[in-house]
């Protein structure tokens, strides 16, 4: 990433997701028994949940990136 990009065009479905559907939550909060770092919701409930740990925070949004793609495609479609 350069450092002319923003967050929204090196994550556009993170971007989008938050933007138009549910939210997603970064780190454990005040819940220390969490299996995940980083996850994403919507009125429904969970839709996404990462691994417990990652490198790099940029990893783990990589990943829900991925994974929204995916969600995406599925849920919407088009």
């Amino acid at each position: 990433m350069t450092k002319n990009n923003t967050f929204e065009e090196k994550y556009p479905k993170i971007t989008f997701f938050t933007d138009s559907y549910g939210w997603i939550e970064i780190g454990f909060g005040d819940t220390y028994n969490d299996s995940s770092f980083i996850k994403a919701y919507d009125q429904g409930g969970t839709v996404w949940e990462g691994k417990e740990t990652y490198k790099t925070t940029d990893e783990a949004l990589d990943d829900l990136e991925q994974a929204l793609s995916k969600w995406y495609d599925e849920t919407i479609g088009e």
